[in-house]
């Protein structure tokens, strides 16, 4: 598979890093643009994943996505050349559930509110990753600023049937789930290697498809599905972390995790275009919150950690 995704943890200095080119073989805003349409993927992708709902349902949809992202890796990485220990096997085993469940969780809360919100409010895994890790004061102002913006969408009053608190709650456990994913991740590469995402895309896999076995039934691999779904894994996984590879060559880790906190705002927009969901003046001011909150505690996490990528804010595998 083109789709490496990144590991979270010191284990991702594992994986070959492109040689950076000259400084004058491209423009400043190369990589920038580049980085920009990896995230236009990323959530177009996930738009495309909620069109399949009506088919084969949020379950259903999880479990292709996965199913096919395992496939890619499995081809890419070969991980049955290594020998695994029983410990090894169990890193790997909670590797791929919180994994699983992450993706079922977030697929889950589309159901019921914008991309762009549930998106955001997901990022609250990865910001409580960096709240624990942080030894900085300032880090604990962008955690209030992100609680404050998950305040604003949280329904009351006369706005309670704006979102639907299922859906919402959907979305947090999602973030836990990621959260959980970043601590296993980072234990799992450092100790196994870097193949180890293709076992724990495997696990995840075989966890959520009977999920969406019982969701969809035998219309899971309908014809007329498989060819959405291998879009929905190429545009979410495949793309952008090949374009993610070369930006890395190009561009600052500091930066990167900068400009990757802008991802609920890709994916407000994304929901807009091509699902029709608008968000009120309200939202808009949430996510703005939420991905403030995000760029500052990862720019303050790339100044402690010199040009080694923040660990809070890595792309999901799937």
């Amino acid at each position: 598979m083109a789709s490496l995704p990144a590991i979270p943890g010191p284990a991702a200095r594992s994986m070959p890093t492109p040689a950076p080119p000259p400084p004058s073989s491209s423009p400043p805003l190369y990589p920038v643009l580049l980085l920009m349409v990896a995230m236009v993927s990323m959530q177009g992708g996930a738009a495309l994943a909620k069109s399949l709902f009506p088919m084969v349902g949020a379950q259903g949809t999880a479990a292709l996505r996965l199913l096919f992202s395992a496939v890619m890796l499995l081809a890419f990485f070969r991980p049955w050349r290594i020998r695994m220990t029983p410990s090894g096997w169990g890193l790997v085993l909670a590797y791929g559930l919180s994994l699983g469940a992450m993706n079922l969780l977030f697929y889950l809360s589309l159901r019921t509110i914008p991309l762009g919100i549930a998106v955001a409010v997901e990022f609250t895994g990865p910001l409580a990753v960096a709240l624990l890790g942080s030894r900085r004061l300032a880090d604990f102002a962008w955690i209030a600023l992100a609680a404050a913006g998950l305040l604003l969408l949280v329904p009351h009053g006369a706005d309670v049937r704006t979102l639907d608190p299922a859906g919402l709650a959907y979305a947090l456990a999602a973030g836990l789930c990621w959260a959980l994913y970043i601590v296993f991740g980072r234990r799992a590469g450092t100790r196994l290697g870097t193949h180890t995402v293709a076992l724990a895309a495997t696990v995840a896999a075989l966890a959520v498809l009977p999920f969406g076995l019982a969701q969809a039934g035998p219309a899971l691999f309908a014809p007329a599905i498989l060819p959405l779904a291998i879009g929905v894994a190429i545009l979410s996984s495949s793309l952008p972390y090949t374009l993610e590879i070369t930006v890395l060559a190009r561009m600052p880790v500091r930066i990167f995790g900068t400009l990757l906190s802008l991802e609920p705002v890709f994916a407000a927009l994304s929901g807009l275009l091509f699902l029709g969901e608008t968000l009120t003046l309200m939202q808009w001011a949430a996510v703005a919150a939420i991905v403030t909150a995000s760029a500052g505690i990862t720019a303050g996490s790339g100044r402690q950690a010199g040009r080694r990528r923040p660990p809070a804010l890595r792309r999901k595998p799937s």
